[in-house]
């Protein structure tokens, strides 16, 4: 395609359809632009899913008018963003169709109004939006996309030129408004993955839609000098889930593996496939009516770890159940976001109604959280989010829903176990949320993981591999052993003011060491009540909870 003007709602969408393909080739490489080096940089992975999201609410729209097309985009956008880029990014869509509301078609000067609402309803989106991130890139866009307007008023093209050559300038600035991305030595994520959906779109509008199938999207670099980085995140697929059929989880490991090779492979055995990893360990998830036939092909690769294999009919089934049997007793459901099973069980007999699987590298998505809030047999629901990167999706059910729902901002597992260790039974849904709110302050958080890749942070050196520590997402300690850190970020935790330590230790972690680092901590503050529970988390070899 290629025009100058008067675009309408299918050449619109065949634009971005377009563009969500062209950021699908890069998404693992925005991935991989975290500052922190942890395994759940997933910023592009977020993104690619909330635009297929976005373009499938659009497929399903026969109206070919732009403010129609674009309001389904919106709304697509909206019920499948995952992560705080996929929120913003909804954001971004919502101001789109407000700008193009009531047209038929849009030229150069109504696409520059149409990104100028974009970037306010961005803005908007967030109680304290900071500069050098993706609402930077869309405002610098923006505002170049209304000069260039002034200009040549209907040239959509011209128009679209001047926001992508303003946004890769923006990207390649962030880390001067961002100290930290200038000390991580990379640009910001979000801001990356936007400017490829802005790219993809103008080629598109230029007629390169065939040359974009035999290339692929080149990273932006800072306009300063940052420290050298190898980007080693793994890349991600993941598609429509569908309810039914059999969940089926398990780790893989062995030598000289293919992530790539296993994902094309495993892709037409099932639905929600995900495969993440190495050449010596990959993870796997997948919805398949046929568990058996991806375990056979699997074992003849390597040997299968953490096999897990559950009903997700019986389980909708038990989850309906346990609603009629809760729900009456408080009145309220509660649904935390919680990763891996064992975790999920630790919630479970603490009161929580419902459990939506995911976290770190496995945003859930709003739909996923307005799926769990309907299906709830209350009208009132409190949602814990547990992560950071999900606490703005779950700000977002509230508008889809007639149900009361509140947002516990809890940023992590101890957070949310804190939260729910306060909720009072007799008193009302306000008074709760006011509650378990005023609880999170109560407990501190300690995460140690192994670094993805090699990069300084904090002024501390961090190769490959070693572990690192976090008190409340600040990151502490760096070390070749893992218990030595938990150590280190203990000592700065202040335990003599401290009265319980609860250590969850996951998958990857072993159970001696952990009773190791119990047995120490003991000894130095036999005050302190020490609890090790397997909590079976990914990712992370240990979370700590401390009261």
């Amino acid at each position: 395609m290629k025009q100058e003007n008067n675009i309408n709602g299918r050449d619109f969408r065949e634009m971005f359809t377009a563009a969500t393909n062209w950021l699908e080739k890069s998404a693992s490489d925005v991935d991989a632009l975290n500052v922190f080096p942890v395994p759940d940089g997933d910023t592009g992975t977020n993104m690619l899913l909330t635009m297929h999201s976005t373009i499938e609410e659009a497929d399903r729209t026969p109206n070919g008018k732009i403010s129609v097309v674009s309001q389904a985009m919106a709304k697509g956008a909206l019920i499948g963003a995952r992560g705080n880029s996929g929120v913003i990014l909804s954001q971004i869509w919502c101001g789109l169709a407000q700008g193009f509301a009531g047209k038929d078609t849009f030229n150069g000067r109504d696409l520059a109004n149409a990104l100028s609402q974009a970037a306010e309803m961005a803005y908007k989106g967030l109680s304290n939006p900071v500069e050098g991130t993706i609402i930077t890139v869309i405002k610098d866009a923006a505002a170049a996309a209304q000069g260039q307007a002034v200009k040549e008023e209907n040239d959509v093209i011209s128009v679209m030129e001047a926001t992508v050559n303003a946004a890769s300038e923006s990207v390649a600035n962030t880390p001067l408004l961002l100290p930290v991305l200038k000390e991580a030595g990379v640009v910001d994520a979000g801001g990356q993955g936007l400017y490829t959906l802005l790219e993809g779109a103008l080629r598109y509008l230029n007629g390169e839609a065939e040359l974009m199938q035999f290339r692929k999207p080149q990273m932006i670099t800072s306009n300063i000098p940052l420290t050298p980085m190898v980007f080693t995140a793994p890349e991600r697929v993941a598609i429509e889930e569908i309810p039914f059929g059999y969940c089926t989880e398990f780790m893989l490991k062995g030598q000289g593996l293919s992530p790539d090779k296993l994902r094309k492979r495993l892709k037409k055995k099932g639905e929600s496939l995900i495969v993440v990893g190495d050449d010596n360990t990959i993870r796997v998830h997948i919805h398949t009516l046929e568990p058996g036939n991806v375990i056979n092909y699997v074992t003849s690769l390597g040997t299968m770890h953490g096999v897990s294999i559950r009903n997700m009919d019986e389980q909708h089934q038990d989850f309906l159940e346990m609603q009629k049997q809760r729900a009456p007793a408080t009145g309220v459901a509660i649904i935390a976001v919680v990763p891996g099973e064992r975790l999920s069980e630790v919630f479970s007999s603490l009161g929580t109604t419902a459990v939506v699987p995911g976290g770190q590298t496995m945003n859930p998505s709003t739909k996923d959280l307005l799926q769990a809030a309907e299906l709830s047999a209350s009208d009132k629901v409190i949602i814990l989010p547990n992560n950071k990167n999900i606490v703005l999706t779950a700000g977002q059910v509230q508008s889809l829903t007639t149900k009361s729902i509140k947002v516990v901002p809890s940023k992590t597992i101890p957070q949310g176990v804190a939260a729910l260790l306060a909720f009072d039974y007799e008193a009302d849904f306000e008074t709760n949320v006011s509650i378990m709110t005023e609880a999170l302050s109560s407990v501190k958080s300690i995460e140690v993981t192994r670094a993805v890749r090699s990069t300084r942070l904090n002024g501390l050196s961090i190769k490959k591999k070693q572990a690192i520590g976090f008190l409340d997402g600040a990151l502490i300690s760096v070390d070749d052993k893992m218990s030595d850190v938990v150590y280190e970020v203990m000592t700065k935790a202040e335990l003599d003011k401290a009265d319980v330590i609860t250590i969850y230790y996951g998958d990857e972690a072993k159970e001696a060491e952990a009773n190791e680092i119990n047995e120490t901590i003991a000894a130095k503050y036999p005050n302190l009540q020490v609890e090790v529970v397997n909590g079976g988390q990914p990712h992370y070899e240990y979370i700590i909870s401390i009261e």
